[in-house]
């Protein structure tokens, strides 16, 4: 007999703004009837990516694997400039899915080699968005743990900090106050993004509240791993997971009576909906496994503000009318 009799998902979870509107514009290209490839990964969720693949949108890690005016989708991380370039003298349909507050991130950097300052980085190597963001500034300087800052920021008259938009808003914080005593004259641009922010405080808020809390994203999403740090830092206990399918071990749950849900900005929300009803359903009382369904789609309710929906769309782009045509990749 389980003792889950509660359960809830955090304010403001769900794809954020970016990921959202890269996927709805790759589900646009291919409902008008476009062969259509997203470049990359649109975003780190094997269900999500099998979905578009359902609909016949394909996933190329270069543009030599798109043909001659098919459509490529420019994932929310975004492009170094001469991706971009490339692909329209290639007679691309270009889709610029690029999240607008990475834009804002290349324009900044633009402005400060214009100005002339020694760049720092702070994000992850070989990161999807840090690769973009270096093709507007190559000499930029990539720094991530804490550890390395003092070999590779060095002693520079001027010197401008900026972010990954998903990097931790402490770790920023961190950094720049390390840059102090390293520049005379230290410029900082917080790129760091509001949502990410913000899913932070509300996953916290979240986790006061309840006995123990489940992080459901990719095991190698950044964001997703903050989140479980930050339950761990407010005095929880965190179990992070990919999808309701790797929930198998009811004793997990043993003695908790509330638990809530979270997850990352690459995470749908209705997954969260499902391992809400797997939690109940492997480890909710008598009374709560029983209505495990109903409990579930009352803790979506209550989480799915349109900031987090997984789509935007208009209900016509997801009946048969969007069904992928004969020939298509």
């Amino acid at each position: 007999m389980g003792t889950v009799r509660e359960i809830s998902i955090a304010r403001r979870t769900g794809f954020c703004y970016g990921v959202r509107e890269a996927i709805d514009k790759a589900k646009e290209a291919r409902a008008a009837g476009k062969s259509t490839h997203t470049l990359g990964q649109v975003v780190h969720n094997e269900g999500v990516i099998a979905d578009l693949e359902r609909l016949g949108i394909e996933t190329v890690e270069t543009l030599d694997d798109v043909d001659h005016g098919a459509a490529v989708v420019i994932r929310a991380h975004g492009v170094r400039p001469d991706v971009m370039e490339r692909a329209n003298a290639r007679g691309l349909d270009v889709i610029d899915g690029t999240c607008t507050w990475v834009i804002q991130e290349h324009r900044e950097l633009v402005k400060l080699v214009d100005e002339g300052y020694t760049i720092v980085l702070l994000g992850t190597p070989n990161h999807a968005e840090v690769v973009g963001m270096l093709g507007f500034a190559p000499d930029a300087i990539v720094v991530d743990e804490e550890e390395e800052w003092a070999q590779k920021v060095p002693r520079k008259k001027r010197m401008a900090l900026i972010s990954q938009s998903t990097q931790p808003p402490w770790k920023f914080e961190r950094l720049a106050a390390f840059m102090v005593g390293r520049s005379h004259e230290l410029k900082i641009v917080n790129t760091v993004c509001p949502v990410t922010i913000r899913r932070q405080e509300d996953t916290v808020e979240a986790a006061q509240a309840v006995d123990l809390m489940v992080v459901v994203g990719g095991r190698s999403s950044a964001n997703t791993k903050e989140l479980t740090r930050l339950v761990g830092i407010a005095g929880k206990p965190a179990i992070q997971i990919e999808g309701a399918g790797d929930l198998t071990d009811p004793s997990v749950f043993e003695g908790r009576e509330i638990v809530g849900i979270t997850g990352g900005t690459s995470t749908p929300i209705e997954d969260l909906r499902d391992v809400a009803e797997k939690v109940l359903r492997l480890a909710g009382t008598p009374d709560t496994a029983a209505r495990a369904a109903e409990l579930a789609e009352a803790a979506l309710a209550g989480a799915a503000t349109p900031a987090g929906r997984t789509t935007s769309l208009p209900t016509f782009v997801h009946n048969e009318s969007a069904t992928p045509a004969s020939g298509a990749a």
